[in-house]
């Protein structure tokens, strides 16, 4: 059992409920038990402060001639997760009374900062977050001030994006993938991302850049300069997808990175040139490939594999021949590294969260509309 519950326990809060059922008091809103709660709870918490400051208890004796003391309150309105709550905050004659419990010019408690953060990350905008909060919590908070709570995160954000990396990454993945992003009209949108595995084995995030018109080589060449200048001097192995172009951007940042194409994608574009009714063939003929301990026996099984299949899908064969230069420095490697290097589907996850919340946000509204239709009905049924 937590501390809370032990200071409120149940026999104690079903009397509340009571008394307030009694005397017509609702549980939440403007002047609800919930509100009325957390008002004497702040004002004690900010008389204890003040016992703390002066020395003394509110209207004892040995307060008296001790030079600072009281001088009455000042009424704030706070916005809390019940609604907004006015409180009596007290004041100290030498105005020397720093209140942490509520600090000076604050307005709101940590709760609705989480809220406003937690419905911009689902893809709402200011406009509705501010009468989500009005219809569902009796707060009034305006647009200009949900903007300076999510401004704070996009600072943060800043900083992250420009923070010193380390100066070498055994492997670097790097792939951009496409999602609908609204800018003025709503369109397809390259997202660039760099994930960097460290000497000790874990993986960490370098970078979002969102891009312009289609993928390209050129603006690779800018994102990996960034990189670069953010303090990596050099990758020893940087996978990525099969743009043309990419291995000479590659190239110019870190000449000696070996650039190594995402084999799990080439696979799933073979299936995409084959039958379905022949996948599980292929898979089974082209598995010795990948796995082969050299590349001499790579090759030797790939000509077995064309043998048996490229009369009927030239295609596969050519897409093979065209990306084996990038393929096989994956067969030099030994199991544990391979499985490292064998696949970028980490970005694709990443990315799949902006994805989610870019195709989630319509469906999020029409919960948000229904969810406030309901509370209004409710109200309007009391």
């Amino acid at each position: 059992m937590s501390e809370a519950s032990t200071v409120v326990d149940q026999e104690l809060a079903q009397q509340l409920v009571e008394r307030a059922k009694a005397q017509g008091v609702k549980l939440t809103g403007p002047g609800g038990l919930l509100g009325d709660l957390t008002k004497r709870v702040l004002e004690a918490g900010l008389e204890g402060e003040m016992d703390s400051h002066l020395g003394y208890a509110k209207h004892a004796v040995e307060g008296r001639d001790r030079g600072n003391s009281r001088n009455a309150t000042r009424t704030k309105t706070m916005i809390t997760d019940v609604g907004p709550v006015d409180i009596d905050v007290p004041r100290d004659r030498d105005r020397a009374f720093e209140p942490q419990i509520v600090r000076k010019h604050q307005r709101r408690l940590g709760g609705v900062d989480d809220m406003v953060l937690s419905l911009s990350a689902k893809g709402l905008t200011t406009g509705e977050i501010s009468a989500h909060l009005a219809e569902v919590c009796g707060a009034s908070v305006s647009k200009d001030t949900i903007s300076a709570i999510t401004d704070r995160v996009v600072g943060e954000l800043t900083d992250w994006r420009s923070r010193p990396l380390d100066a070498i990454y055994p492997v670097m993945f790097i792939d951009a993938i496409f999602v609908k992003i609204r800018d003025g009209q709503v369109a397809n949108r390259p997202i660039y991302v760099a994930i960097g595995v460290t000497v000790d084995g874990e993986r960490e995030i370098l970078g979002l850049w969102i891009g312009q018109g289609g993928e390209g080589a050129t603006y690779w060449l800018t994102v990996l300069t960034e990189i670069k200048n953010r303090g990596v001097a050099d990758v020893c192995i940087v996978c990525r997808d099969g743009l043309k172009g990419l291995p000479d951007s590659i190239a110019a940042t870190w000449p000696q990175a070996v650039v190594q194409t995402c084999v799990l994608r080439s696979i799933r574009h073979t299936f995409r040139l084959a039958g379905r009714h022949d996948w599980e063939a292929i898979a089974k003929a082209l598995r010795p490939v990948y796995t082969a301990p050299t590349e001499r026996a790579a090759r030797d099984h790939f000509a077995e594999f064309t043998a048996t299949w490229g009369p009927k899908y030239p295609g596969i064969i050519r897409l093979w021949e065209s990306t084996w230069a990038e393929f096989v420095p994956f067969l030099a490697f030994e199991v544990e590294v391979r499985r490292v290097i064998f696949s970028t589907d980490d970005i694709v996850n990443v990315v799949s969260q902006v994805s989610f919340v870019s195709s989630a946000r319509r469906l999020l509204r029409r919960r948000v509309l229904v969810a406030r239709r309901s509370l209004f009905l409710g109200r309007v049924a009391a």
